[in-house]
């Protein structure tokens, strides 16, 4: 196939997710990689960059070719750059020493040491639940916890632009699922109202800071409404953890509802800056996902230098000494000064920017070209957004300084008028 062809082509993402007629399941790989190597932009060219130091504001990249260069870092979700915290690399080289590289076991057997355990007790009282289950996977912990409690009698209720692994783990439950347009509230009761009485096994998931717009959901709302249909609700606050709320409790906190969430799920990957994720809940909600969350029971545990750190990290979590107001100022100066210029941010509440572009083969240059030119984003476009909302998504590190700042959105600046994006 050739370059003209392909271009001619107009292939999209979807083309390489199906097996065509006559197609081996190997054959669509094959498609994929002739287009790959024909010199189109398609949004790929980025993505498995090798980052040469540890993690901060200023990174060195190795790209596909080989070629070496430092990036203002503005596509990390360790928001806080609390994974190099000197309190918590001393308590994971602690807890490495003591315990090793692996813990050998499912958490259920032998995988768990009294590490675990007191990270769990910490996550329950920041959350003031009873307590709470930690999963060795984010992605895991919500295909866990879903598929565990919901079943083909239940009915679940996702916002639209709920993470894949909420959608992955309703899936695998077989539940009845419903979806209500991004932040719609009347949408969500009109579904929720049909539901018939005897349905009485309901659930509300949706995330907290949403990922792709840096938007928090209508959680004052949605609980109300959750007490007036006798709904359950679940929160994923992966991206709100640490960041938002009045003392970085996350999104329930920022409307002072977090008595009233049943399932607090969030990731230990963002703002805790480690891996992995948890369910803060009531006492035998936690028993029984040790026993029926298949991604808890069958997965080794996390690694105790792991879960040393992040024990230090819940420590300054509830202290709200982990930078949060700091990275949130900061923030706010990136805003401005992308609205001045005439970008539309969206309506970010959190650490998120979006700077949405609508064009994408607009988007796959800029892409290229920024991160060539020193600033590293994150790209977004179809499947993670419909394509004519396709964005550049920058995340925002407390690391950064106020000269990063002004010099990455000089160049973002200059290639938005380049390409037509500002006037």
């Amino acid at each position: 196939m050739s370059i003209l062809n392909i271009e001619n082509k107009n292939i999209k993402f979807e083309d390489f997710t199906q097996t065509l007629n006559q197609e081996t399941i190997f054959d669509k790989t094959k498609r994929l990689d002739v287009l790959l190597k024909s010199g189109v932009l398609t949004g790929n060219e980025a993505l498995g960059m090798i980052s040469l130091n540890k993690l901060s504001a200023n990174v060195k990249l190795q790209e596909k070719d080989g070629y070496c260069h430092d990036v203002i870092m503005l596509g990390s979700n360790s928001y806080l750059n609390i994974a190099n915290n000197p309190r918590v690399l001393s308590a994971s080289k602690r807890a490495l020493e003591k315990f090793g590289v692996g813990m050998g076991a499912v958490s259920n057997y032998a995988g768990i040491c009294d590490l675990h355990k007191k990270l769990e007790e910490k996550i329950a009282k920041f959350y003031n639940t009873e307590s709470s289950i930690v999963f060795p996977s984010g992605y895991g912990t919500n295909i866990g916890v879903i598929s565990a409690l919901c079943s083909s009698n239940d009915v679940i209720i996702n916002d639209s632009a709920n993470h894949a692994s909420i959608y992955d783990g309703c899936q695998l439950s077989g539940a009845q699922i419903k979806v209500f347009p991004h932040g719609n509230m009347k949408y969500l009761e009109k579904i929720l109202d049909k539901i018939p009485d005897d349905k009485k096994g309901r659930l509300i998931i949706t995330d907290g800071v949403f990922s792709m717009d840096g938007d928090i959901a209508k959680l004052d709302i949605i609980t109300k409404l959750a007490q007036k249909y006798n709904c359950a609700v679940m929160v994923d606050d992966a991206h709100g953890i640490g960041i938002v709320g009045k003392t970085g409790r996350g999104s329930a906190q920022f409307y002072n509802v977090m008595d009233k969430i049943d399932l607090n799920v969030a990731m230990l990957s963002k703002g805790p800056g480690a891996l992995g994720g948890f369910c803060a809940a009531r006492k035998e909600i936690v028993q029984y996902l040790r026993l029926y969350a298949r991604t808890y029971f069958f997965s080794t545990a996390l690694c105790a230098s792991v879960v040393g750190g992040l024990i230090e990290v819940f420590d300054l979590f509830e202290k709200d000494n982990a930078g949060r107001l700091e990275l949130m100022q900061k923030t706010q100066y990136l805003k401005k000064k992308l609205q001045n210029a005439g970008f539309n941010i969206g309506s970010s509440q959190s650490a998120i920017v979006p700077v949405m572009i609508y064009d994408e083969k607009k988007l796959f240059k800029l892409y290229q070209e920024l991160r060539l030119q020193g600033v590293y984003v994150n790209i977004v476009t179809y499947p993670a957004v419909r394509r004519k909302e396709c964005r550049l998504r920058l995340c925002m590190m407390k690391d950064l300084t106020y000269k990063d700042i002004d010099k990455a959105c000089q160049i973002i600046i200059a290639k938005g008028l380049e390409y037509g994006i500002i006037n």
